[in-house]
């Protein structure tokens, strides 16, 4: 067998190339290193971050994280060198020099791990090394001899997930009222006899009591805006009553979040209410929608030649992961993070049910089906975490019915508005339209994959019933006016086929010819203008599409019918399994007709009278100057209505919850921003401020000379603020350009300074790696947009400096333009700017013993905006020069100095990888 000694080892970053042969290890040139690699496989760590490094994407090798995936599939694993270390046990380098000896090290140690006898995820390791020797995975010749072949038959994947079991309607919740001496007792049962008392969050449990009363009166939900600051521990606090009221009534309550981050900390939270994991797994559930999980028939279909070259390696990897996963989640899930970019991501959204087309109990592992699982498991569930989109999908297309959410704890409540306006939009556009004749017509021409049309789906009810079939038959034929292939290049060339295609040319048109009188169709950018005044090409383009989408809709109504009618004749043909399969066609069917039934209301739109109840414009959507889609958008203008209509008021108690539920302003703002100011009888508050001493641990500079649009100097600004901090910063940016361009210029100068630096829409990997590797290393950075001034969670010393490029500001498009008059003008975006603010420092401080400085590179910061920080924090206007004295001063006090940061360094990793 080879020696993983004898390989050759490389380590690519910004400061520096090294590889290692042998048993020496050399700096190399860019040059070299490359004709090495391409010469024979060497050891890499995430080879196209190595690739990148190297300016050579195509960087192909033996990569440690593909080992890992096989080896330990769904096992947490920070992606870097110090993660690669401690997860094996080994000692971390000390110096990036010592990176390739640890690949070394590190592909022996998993090596041996296969030979060993205490491997525990041995079962279906022996056929997937033989799968993966056949598809000449470059690690097979090191694996596959290590691996002995079972003396039985391995149960793999298909025979080794667990089938789930029907169960009878749960009956419905019992009316119970808490008493706040239960809760409160059941809190303190939560966070131990041991635990620092926590008035505010006694007085949170108590409040949250409200939610959980029964209500008085139809369509008049008990509901509860609580604003609890960071430090308040309102995650307990709200689980302590949901949690009792689950055992008393015997019901289910739902906690609906905005980010994967926090739903799994409350998946790791559920353990407190249920030690034993077991029976967490039973009573705590976590939902998504359809898209996130893996589908089995796709990925039976990609294990049997439906992917070819790195893709069918990466199914057998994930055929791996999902024999050993939770739920089969592979979005924010225990499916690596990093798995799929190491692919190129090529592959991994076709394992996933993106299309709509599942046969439900046609397919093969209907009863294993991960979706299906959690969506039963919920039934009888004391608590569902969920998002806020799928609560609002659900109730929206009526989902669900008999599990409907009766009590619902919105955290990240902020976001329920901006979550209300993408969930209760609408979108005529040239990739809707084409998913849709695909999901009627199926393949076409060369198309490959699994891909059914409607006929193949429903081929039983069209053999049985003629009318049905008659019905399905005229769809097809209908489908045939959308969009088909290459439907773009036939619009850009003046060459539209069809009557859709003819709407969307259109459109196109309209907006070159609006948006150029703005000085914006150069910038290599998205393209709007509002719908007002259209022309009468567009006038009779839209009047000709929505005949044909009118035409398409009737056969659709008249099958869906049919397939109710199917049902209630009870054929004999129609067992369990076939009538649940055309109930779940039935739902799918419902939702395209509610969506053509809006595209032809928003159609009527176009050259007709303007509802003022929404905002519709259109848009050519580019990047970089290259057209990836044409549109036609409607939005409410006020989205907390229908909000209000399909989730809150059928809900019996709704608590909205957040550290910014007011936006840094009034109740008001709350309440407008919750769907609370269209209930009847509104909402009752609550309010707790935080219990850190933000006047002594953090502290707020606006850095006065910077001249906005100064790259170099904006640059040398983070560079120098990164510096003084000794990395542990978040950079937040407003626009990807901008931060592409900071981190071009800043990146090697960092490394050599022994800060690594990592960036959003730079580095080939997703935003919830980086944010691990962010926590796991405290002299790490990094740049990021909105997702990471809303979603970051890191305490302790590996975040202790904020910097934002600017004040910021709302882009000015045709739906700001709306909601700001309709708000009230300029006070509007000052709501939205605190609201921002006092999201991005909330980033900075996360527990008692935290502290850091927050960062803001605009002379322009208005003072009306600095509300938005909690009382008593110091707010100063400094220069630059000022500001990297006060940021070192304050991480020095902060971290007591480098031995400090080095012991954090230790100790860290260690601890967060316990957490997780």
């Amino acid at each position: 067998m080879i020696d993983p000694a004898a390989l050759p080892a490389l380590h690519a970053s910004h400061g520096g190339i090294w590889l290692r042969d042998g048993s020496s290890t050399q700096a190399v040139a860019k040059g070299n290193a490359i004709g090495r690699a391409a010469e024979t496989p060497v050891l890499l760590l995430n080879a196209p971050l190595t690739g990148q490094r190297l300016g050579y994407p195509d960087l192909n090798g033996l990569d440690l994280l593909e080992l890992w995936a096989f080896v330990h599939p769904a096992r947490f694993l920070v992606p870097t060198a110090k993660g690669l270390a401690e997860a094996l046990g080994l000692e971390r380098p000390t110096a990036e020099a010592d990176i390739p000896a640890l690949l070394q090290s590190a592909t022996a140690a998993l090596l041996s791990i296969l030979e060993g006898s205490d491997w525990a995820e041995r079962e279906g390791g022996w056929t997937s090394a033989q799968s993966l020797h056949r598809l000449r995975w470059p690690w097979s010749p090191l694996v596959a001899p290590r691996i002995r072949r079972p003396a039985e038959a391995e149960r793999w994947l298909f025979t080794r997930l667990p089938e789930w079991d029907e169960a009878p309607p749960r009956p419905a919740a019992r009316s119970i009222a808490l008493q706040e001496e239960a809760v409160l007792s059941r809190l303190s049962d939560l966070t131990g006899a041991q635990a620092e008392a926590r008035p505010g969050q006694r007085a949170y449990a108590a409040a949250a009591v409200e939610a959980f009363l029964p209500r008085a009166h139809r369509d008049q939900p008990n509901m509860l805006l609580a604003e609890a600051g960071t430090g308040i521990g309102k995650t307990l606090g709200y689980l302590a009553p949901a949690s009792l009221w689950a055992t008393q009534a015997q019901g289910t309550v739902w906690i609906s979040t905005y980010t994967k981050a926090l739903q799994r900390q409350l998946d790791r939270e559920s353990l407190r209410l249920f030690p034993d994991p077991a029976t967490a797994a039973r009573r705590v559930v976590v939902r998504k929608g359809r898209e996130n999980y893996l589908c089995l028939l796709n990925l039976e279909d990609a294990l049997q030649g439906g992917f070819a070259g790195r893709a069918a390696i990466l199914a057998q990897l994930v055929a791996r992961w999902a024999a050993y996963s939770k739920d089969g989640d592979m979005v924010g899930g225990d499916l690596p993070g990093w798995l799929p970019t190491l692919f190129r991501r090529n592959g991994s959204t076709a394992l996933t049910d993106r299309r709509g087309e599942c046969i439900y109990a046609g397919c093969p592992h209907y009863r294993k089906c991960f979706i299906e699982r959690s969506a039963r498991a919920s039934a009888e569930a004391d608590i569902v975490i969920a998002n806020h989109a799928l609560v609002m999908i659900n109730a929206a297309r009526g989902r669900e019915t008999g599990q409907r959410p009766q009590r619902i704890v919105f955290d990240e409540g902020h976001h329920l508005f901006d979550a209300a306006d993408a969930t209760f939009s609408v979108a005529l556009s040239g990739h809707e339209a084409i998913e849709l004749r695909r999901w009627i017509m199926g393949p076409e021409g060369s198309s490959r994959g699994r891909r059914r049309g409607l006929a193949a789906r429903l081929s039983d009810l069209a053999s049985y019933d003629e009318e049905g079939g008659d019905a399905i038959r005229a769809a097809a034929d209908a489908a045939r006016a959308l969009p088909a292939d290459e439907w773009l290049k036939r619009i850009v060339a003046g060459e539209p086929f069809g009557p859709v295609e003819q709407l969307l040319a259109a459109v196109r048109g309209t907006v070159y010819a609006r948006a150029a009188d703005t000085g914006e169709a150069d910038a290599g950018y998205g393209l709007e203008t509002e719908l007002a005044e259209p022309d009468g090409a567009l006038v009779e383009a839209a009047q000709d599409a929505a005949l044909a989408l009118d035409a398409l809709l009737r056969p659709l109504a008249r099958l869906a019918k049919r397939l109710e009618a199917v049902v209630e004749d009870a054929p004999d043909w129609l067992d369990g399994a076939a009538r649940a399969r055309i109930e779940g066609a039935i739902a799918s069917l419902g939702w395209r007709r509610d969506l053509i039934t809006a595209w032809l209301a928003l159609l009527a739109r176009i050259g007709g009278p303007a509802d003022p109840d929404y905002v519709d414009w259109l848009t050519v959507d580019r990047v970089e100057g290259r057209e990836y889609d044409i549109g036609v958008h409607r939005h409410w203008l006020d989205p907390t209505r229908p909000l209000a209509e399909t989730v809150l008021k059928p809900a019996h108690g709704v608590l909205v919850t957040s550290a910014t539920l007011k936006g840094g302003g009034d109740w008001s703002n709350a309440e407008s921003r919750s769907g609370a100011a269209h209930l009847a009888r509104g909402a009752q508050r609550f309010e707790a401020a935080s219990p850190f001493d933000y006047p002594s641990r953090a502290e707020v500079l606006i850095v006065t000379d910077i001249k906005r649009g100064d790259i170099a100097a904006l640059s040398g600004a983070y560079a120098r603020l990164i510096e003084a901090a000794g990395g542990g910063t978040l950079g937040l940016f407003t626009a990807i350009r901008r931060l592409r361009a900071v981190h071009a210029r800043i990146a090697d100068r960092l490394a050599r300074g022994g800060l690594p630096l990592y960036a959003q829409h730079v580095d080939p990997m997703d935003t919830g790696t980086l944010i691990d590797i962010f926590r796991d290393d405290p002299r790490a950075s990094l740049l990021g947009t909105d997702a990471l001034r809303d979603g970051v969670d890191v305490p302790g010393q590996s975040l202790r400096l904020v910097v934002m490029e600017g004040v910021p500001w709302s882009k000015p498009t045709v739906l700001h333009a709306a909601r700001r008059l309709a708000g009230g003008g300029a006070a509007y975006d000052d709501r939205l700017i605190r609201a921002r603010l006092a999201q991005a420092f909330g980033r900075l401080i996360r527990r008692a013993e935290d502290s850091g400085s927050f960062v803001i590179l605009s002379a322009a910061m208005p003072s009306r905006l600095l509300s938005a920080f909690p009382p008593g924090t110091p707010i100063r206007r400094v220069t630059l020069d000022e500001a990297i004295i006060a940021v070192s001063a304050h991480s020095r006090a902060g971290i007591g100095g480098g031995a400090a940061l080095r012991h954090q360094d230790d100790e860290s990793g260690t601890h967060d990888l316990e957490q997780r």
